[in-house]
């Protein structure tokens, strides 16, 4: 990390009461040594990641830093933006590390209509292949939904979903989160959750039961108020659980001990 990057660093935020963990972070982005950015996210009670691929170089990459770090796990997959690129091959390779030990999910797999990146038609046949992949490794299968709410739920029914879903960086409503709620998704809060201008998604993470959320930075993106426009990390995963615990007005620690035993549940024991 260069001077001018620890500078632009803000100052870590008060520890956890408990541990958690970050359920989705790109690893691979984080202008930091990956042993750095683990350091400083168990300085504050982080102790774990989860690092998620989005296209296969960046999954490769996300499979052998899980194999290197005991404390990382892995999440492969082609992203929807680059849908057009999930050929046969490539996806066969997608399926070849999701069967891996320390890759415990697929994802980051779904829908994005807020860009235009790849063709909807493309978009649908990498989402269905993904599940697949999930199912037939028994992994989770983590989700990435933009804009495409109603075409999401409706895949997941139509090719029937995996034992363990997860949407990553959850973007619905109140409504949405009762859908997902009933059928036992689980529901992964990043820090846009603590933006002034949220006020959907922190009564999605209101009514969503405590037993079906995660958080996660979405690192380098998404960096949590108050210090947002900066790069994101692990470290910065308190101030989202702070803000989930007082939207659902329970205790830090016990919302902490329910998230790791929920990332147990879906992503397995470490």
């Amino acid at each position: 990390m260069s001077s001018k990057e620890r500078e632009a660093a803000p100052p870590p935020p008060e520890p956890l009461p408990a541990e958690v963990f970050d359920s989705h972070c790109h690893l691979d982005i984080i202008k930091t040594p990956v042993p750095e950015v683990l350091a400083a996210g168990q300085a504050v009670g982080i102790r774990r990641a989860v690092t998620v691929g989005y296209d296969l170089a960046s999954s490769r990459w996300c499979a052998e830093a899980a194999a290197a770090h005991d404390d990382v796990y892995a999440a492969v997959a082609i992203h929807p933006n680059d849908a057009g690129n999930a050929t046969d091959e490539v996806l066969d390779e997608i399926a070849s590390l999701a069967a891996l030990p320390h890759v415990r999910a697929v994802g980051e797999t779904g829908l994005d209509y807020y860009r235009d990146w790849a063709e909807a038609g493309d978009q649908h046949r990498s989402f269905r292949a993904h599940i697949d992949i999930a199912k037939r490794t028994g992994k989770a299968l983590v989700i990435h939904d933009r804009d495409a709410h109603d075409d999401v739920l409706r895949i997941l029914a139509e090719e029937g979903p995996p034992d363990k879903v997860v949407f990553h960086c959850f973007s619905g409503d109140r409504e949405m989160a009762k859908i997902c709620a009933d059928r036992g998704y689980v529901m992964s809060f990043a820090g846009n959750v603590t933006f002034k201008n949220a006020g959907d998604l922190r009564e999605a993470a209101e009514v969503a039961p405590t037993e079906l959320l995660l958080v996660e930075t979405d690192a380098p993106y998404l960096t949590p108020m108050p210090y947002r426009g900066r790069p994101n990390a692990p470290y910065l995963v308190p101030l989202t659980a702070r803000c989930l615990a007082e939207v659902k007005n329970i205790d830090l620690g016990e919302l902490c001990a329910t998230i790791s035993r929920t990332g147990e549940r879906v992503f397995g024991p470490w």
